[in-house]
Parts: C-alpha cells; sequence; structure tokens
C-alpha cells in the first residue's frame, strides 16, 4: 500500500476526490499527510475530519523532511499554488503529479492557474477544453503527461461555467491516475506516459 501525500492552497475538492476513492477502496494507498502552504486552507479542515494528519507549512525543505520521514511515495498537488524549486522535484522525481485545469499545452506555466485559465480558453475561442495530470519537473507545467480528458466549450459559457464542467473530469482523472499509480499501472520512458490495462 502506497503513502500519500496531498498539497493544497485552497479548498482542496480534489482532495476529497482522492479521499472519497481511498475510502470506497478504489485506490491501493492511503492518504498520510496533506500539507498546505495558507494558514487557513479549508483543505487542512477536510483532512481532520478524516483523520488524516494536516500540516501547515511554507518552508519547502521542511515539507521535503515530513515527507521523507512519513515514508511518501506520491505526492499530489491538488489546487497548490506555489512552483516547487528543482531540489525538491528532484527529490521526487516521478513521484510528484499535479492536476490543471487545461488541456497542457495549452492554456499552461506562469500566471495560469484557477479562474484564468478558463478565461483564456473561452476568449480564444477554443471548442474544447479539458484537464490534464502530468508529472511535476522544476518548470510549470511541463512535465510529462499522464492522462487528459476533455469537455465542449459552449457558446454561452461564463468562466465560471467552463471551471464547473472542468472540475468534475478534474476529480475522475486525479482519482484514476492515482489509483493506477498506486497499482503500479504507470511507466515514464522519456517524455512518454503508458498506464497498463
Amino acid at each position: 500500500m502506497k503513502n500519500i501525500a496531498v498539497l493544497v492552497s485552497g479548498g482542496g475538492t480534489n482532495l476529497q476526490s482522492i479521499i472519497d476513492a481511498v475510502e470506497a477502496g478504489k485506490i491501493n494507498g492511503q492518504i498520510k499527510l496533506v500539507i498546505s502552504n495558507k494558514e487557513g486552507a479549508y483543505g487542512l479542515e477536510r483532512a481532520k475530519k478524516h483523520n488524516i494528519r494536516a500540516v501547515f507549512e511554507k518552508d519547502e525543505q521542511a515539507i521535503i523532511d515530513i515527507m521523507k520521514e512519513n515514508k511518501i511515495d506520491l505526492v499530489v498537488l491538488a489546487g497548490f499554488l506555489k512552483i516547487l524549486s528543482p531540489s525538491f522535484t528532484k527529490a521526487f522525481e516521478n513521484r510528484i503529479i499535479n492536476i490543471h485545469p487545461s488541456l497542457i499545452p495549452s492554456f499552461c506555466g506562469k500566471g495560469y492557474y484557477g479562474l484564468k485559465v478558463h478565461e483564456a480558453a473561452i476568449e480564444y475561442g477554443v471548442k474544447v477544453s479539458g484537464a490534464t495530470v502530468h508529472f511535476v519537473d522544476e518548470n510549470a507545467d511541463t512535465g510529462p503527461i499522464i492522462r487528459q480528458d476533455t469537455v465542449e466549450v459552449f457558446a454561452g459559457d461564463s468562466p465560471q461555467d467552463l471551471q464547473q464542467r472542468v472540475l468534475k473530469i478534474e476529480h475522475k482523472i486525479l482519482s484514476q491516475v492515482v489509483a493506477d499509480y498506486c497499482d503500479d499501472k504507470i511507466r515514464v520512458v522519456g517524455r512518454r506516459v503508458f498506464i497498463e490495462d
């Protein structure tokens, strides 16, 4: 059984989707830690409600140390609004995943987070958008792509409408990737990721 740490900066709805999947027996792992760089993040409250250790910590080295002490196998960034340093990503190479609310390489990288992503997609006039789960490297949203799913963008969509539709598939594909990782189904070859059946 794999040990999982989830890093959040806000409400933690993606965290909740992983908690639900673990509790339903769909993930062969346990969430040992939820860490936030924001003291009042509701994600920490979600963790406490499910008897998961909740930690507020801003210092990156302290976060690395806590995760190593807890023998963390997989780090999930679920709305963690901080770009990790190369020393962090190297310490957990191919063991950190992130969910991004667009089809990478579109509308990603520095400055693209939250509602800004959906505003940009609508402004550009794309017909489909979606979500991407990817491995994290030292740059913003540039690590190997693991899984993507799409939603249609409708003519009358507001950024909030699109955000809600994308959030549903974020929850689905993030928990699916965590399950696949915990079952040792994910293989990385260069920049390509293969998921075994």
